[in-house]
This record gives C-alpha cells, structure tokens and sequence, in this order.
C-alpha cells in the first residue's frame, strides 16, 4: 500500500491528540494505596474495590493495592496526601454521613475532588421477622398511623439510616403525625441488627440481600426467619441483576420488594429510590491530568466488557460514570437527601 501525505499528517495527528493522555498516565505513581471506608476484608466496600483496582493496575500498568482502614482513617489518608499516591472508594455515605452530622465526615464536595462511580450493590433492604404481622410496607404505615409503635433497627448515620428517614418521610405524608410511631433503634453491625429482631427488640430491621436472604428461606417457625418488605434500588437497577437473583430469591421475586409494586412515597407524586453506589474521591490538590487519565483508563476497562462480568458475578451492578459526571450526580442525590432528612428532623 502506498503511503500518502495525508496519512502520514494523520497519523501524526492522532499521535498527537494521544499524548495528553499518555503523559498523564505516566505521571501516574507506579505504587497507588486505594484506601476504602471499611475495616472490613469481606464486605461490599472491598469486594468492589479489588475488582475495579485490578482492573485499573494492568490497564494502567501501575501497583494498586486495597487498604480496608475504615472512614475515618481513610479521609485522613486521603487528605494527607495531593500528589496521587492515595486515591480512596468509598459509597454514599462519604456524604450521608455528613449529612447526618456523624463525627469526622466533612462535605466531600467541598472538601476533596470526586472521582467516578463504578458500581451499585442493589441489596439495600428493609426485612422483618416471617411471623410479624407486618406483611409489607403498606401494613406498617398503617399500623404507625393507628398508633402502634414500629422499631426499626439501624445502625446510625448513612446507608443503613437513610430508608429510615424515608420511611417517616413517607409516614408523615400519609398520615401527618404518624412519623413518630416509626421510632429508632440503634445498634451497630448488621448481626447486631439481626440480633434485635431475633431479640424481639426491633419489628423492621436495615439489612441486605447478600447478608439477610438466607434468612427468608427459614421455616416460619425458626426464630430467625425473616421476609423481606422493601428493597431501596430503582427498579431499573435490579432489572439488570442476574435473571437467578441470589440464593432462592430470583431477580423477579426481588422486583416485588422495589418501586412501583412496593410504595415508600418521597413526596406524594414519587417513590422514594435508593441506589447504594461506589466511587472514587481524591485529595483537592491531585492533579487533573491523573484524574482524567483514571477516568479514561475505567472508560475503556468498562468498554471492554470483562469487568461487568466479576461485577455481576459478585451480585454488583456495572455503573461507571466519569468524575464530572459523577460528581453532578451525586451532589443532586446529596441535595435531595438533604431535604428529606431536614424535614424529618425539623430543621
């Protein structure tokens, strides 16, 4: 074939466009901690990160390695240092957290650079014990509106509380007042909350999927036997779970428990949704051009396809959405959580 003039300026011009990127690339620190808000080796926080950290190290040819230091001492990892040798993932409560005034949690969106998203674990739920009375959501606003006390066990701050908040949102919508029959109690990991039901000291208790369905495959008569009554995902996000689900409980069974066939209204009109989603946050300082060449780098992982893949096999839903992206997202979740949470508490 013979080669042209207007090839060669081509080609030189796509070589050209490429090196910004490349640069940044290899301006990248060949060793990057990626700090997760969890202490633990076994949850959704670290699963979720190992997968996306691999993924990042041989598409950019750098040493990503996992540390599971929990919130706090990650925020302060991550403050400690601008010039990109520490990138954190955590979910949403970077922010709920805050928003609930929890000790030690900034505003992330004034205080560091948000990264992008990479996944949804779509198991956020709300269980009760299989022989309440209380068959679903419906059940217990009505028996909150009658007068009966509904204890809902959470542990306090984020995730775990934010369906709460909703719950007596949507309570005080339906029946102006009823709010205060949906009362708190607070406990810490999820098998402290489990242990409240089992207990007898709680009627609904935050769990999730992956933790709690073994737990709805018991007899009636076991005193551990739980059934779900309200999955927080969008629809559209269980929809693209798995057709088999996990355990027993199918994709289709799961639907049942998530808007519109399950009803937590937000405002009269609307369902309340909740999506628990990962993404990465940066020191302020980190340079852009390393921001951006991470947000190029997961592009194409997730234009590959095989990281989808391990992200469904570990029952997490693919959601990459690229740092100005992610950011505008987050921050319009922040703001309506916000709302929510400032009229339950009255201020």
């Amino acid at each position: 074939m013979k080669i042209t003039r207007r090839m060669i300026l081509a080609a030189g011009a796509a070589m050209f466009l490429t090196q910004p990127l490349a640069a940044a690339a290899q301006d990248l620190p060949h060793n990057i901690r990626m700090v997760i808000g969890s202490s633990s080796t076994g949850g959704d926080t670290y699963q979720n990160s190992v997968i996306v950290a691999e993924a990042l190290s041989q598409k950019l040819g750098v040493n990503m390695k996992v540390d599971a230091v929990g919130a706090n001492e990650a925020f302060k990892a991550l403050e400690r240092d601008g010039r990109g040798t520490t990138i954190m993932v955590f979910h949403d409560s970077a922010y709920l957290s805050h928003l609930y005034g929890v000790h030690g949690f900034d505003d992330i969106f004034t205080k560091y650079k948000i990264g992008p998203t990479v996944a949804i674990n779509p198991g956020n739920a709300y269980l009760v014990a299989k022989d309440s009375p209380y068959k679903s959501m419906d059940d217990i606003f009505k028996a909150a509106a009658a007068g009966t006390k509904i204890r809902v066990a959470i542990e306090p701050g984020g995730v775990s509380e934010i369906g709460f908040s909703a719950m007596k949102n949507a309570a005080s919508i339906l029946s102006p007042g009823s709010e205060a029959n949906i009362v708190s109690v607070k406990t810490g990991s999820q098998s402290d909350k489990n242990q409240a039901m089992f207990d007898d000291l709680a009627d609904v208790i935050n769990g999730s999927i992956q933790a709690n369905e073994q737990f709805t495959q018991l007899p009636e008569s076991d005193q551990k036997a739980m059934r779900f009554v309200w999955i927080t995902a969008r629809p559209e996000t269980i929809e693209q779970a798995p057709d088999m689900g996990m355990g027993k409980t199918t994709r289709d069974d799961m639907l049942k428990y998530t808007s519109p066939k399950t009803n937590v209204t937000e405002d009269g009109k609307k369902d309340f949704t909740f999506d628990k989603e990962f993404f990465f946050l940066y020191n302020k300082d980190m340079d852009q051009g390393m921001v951006d060449a991470i947000d190029v780098a997961l592009k194409d992982v997730f234009a590959e396809g095989k990281i989808q893949e391990r992200q469904k096999q570990a029952f997490f839903i693919p959601n990459f959405k690229p740092s100005k992206e992610a950011a505008a997202h987050l921050g319009e979740k922040n703001a309506a959580y916000k709302e929510i949470i400032a009229k339950i508490s009255g201020k």
